[in-house]
């Protein structure tokens, strides 16, 4: 058994691209540190399958929500499909939701509109939110500030801004999560923002099957690949690889309403 406590926190178990070793891959992964996983739905379908997931692994859980991709593709009922969703066991977080100024598969302004009725939607529920931003930092975080008021706390998933963005994500309730690029050779700003979060505000995550890190990059990203987002961390904040992942791991169940008895429930209900 390793040694590493870890908490990948955002991840995508119900992508295709694992539909040829799905179950042996998930089954290998306690041995390989993870203490737990977050399967994170992009729309309806996927958030149903990252459920299902979630109800055959104890070390599993699932977010539901519908990604700025998709947003000009949801039905005219979808807030009423993921508040539903929500309300399953072993969904803990409303997401991934956000911006995505990059691809802009959907027009902004239906990207801006999914966005605010699903941050509602988390706010009345008390469900933390996933939060998705590619080129959009200015506009997400003046959002977020004109309702700091009304904000379900959540976190910034696979980190792309600046320090002082990340810093006024943080001033605004929110956590932040690092990903693969941490480790890129060009990962300048980014171990900048990494160094400016508060190690309570930090996470880490794969967003498997996408963004391996290095020494994996061109290889399919599995969970069990968090362990070198969190040693290029640790080094980066003069921590050993135990205490980070153990301080990422509680600061993950933390947002996430997540500890080992819920886990032994979620056993015991499977």
């Amino acid at each position: 058994m390793d040694s590493l406590r870890l908490f990948d926190s955002h991840c995508h178990l119900d992508d295709a691209r694992f539909d040829e070793d799905r179950d042996r891959m998930i089954q290998a992964l306690p041995a390989q540190g993870l203490a737990y996983c977050l399967t994170v739905g992009s729309d309806l379908n996927s958030s149903r399958r990252s459920l299902q997931l979630a109800h055959q692994y104890p070390f599993i859980y699932a977010a539901a929500g519908v990604h700025p991709h998709e947003a000009a593709k949801a039905p005219v009922d979808y807030l009423l499909q993921v508040r539903e969703l929500l309300g399953q066991k072993k969904v803990v977080a409303l997401g991934e939701i956000g911006l995505d100024y990059h691809y802009d598969f959907s027009p902004r302004d239906v990207q801006r509109r999914v966005l605010t009725e699903q941050l509602d939607l988390a706010y009345e529920l008390r469900m933390p939110v996933i939060v998705h931003v590619r080129e959009a930092h200015g506009d997400m975080i003046d959002l977020l500030r004109d309702r700091a008021d009304r904000l379900p706390g959540g976190v910034l998933h696979c980190f792309s801004g600046s320090a002082e963005s990340a810093q006024e994500y943080v001033r605004l309730g929110f956590y932040i999560s690092f990903a693969g690029p941490v480790t890129f050779k060009n990962a300048g700003k980014l171990l900048a923002a990494a160094q400016a979060v508060p190690l309570e505000k930090l996470l880490i995550e794969t967003d498997s099957p996408y963004l391996s890190p290095v020494p994996l990059r061109g290889k399919r990203n599995t969970p069990a690949h968090v362990r070198h987002v969190c040693e290029r961390l640790a080094e980066l904040r003069d921590l050993s690889a135990e205490d980070m992942a153990g301080i990422t791991c509680r600061n993950a169940m933390a947002l996430f309403g997540i500890d080992d008895s819920s886990r032994a429930q979620a056993v015991s209900a499977l």
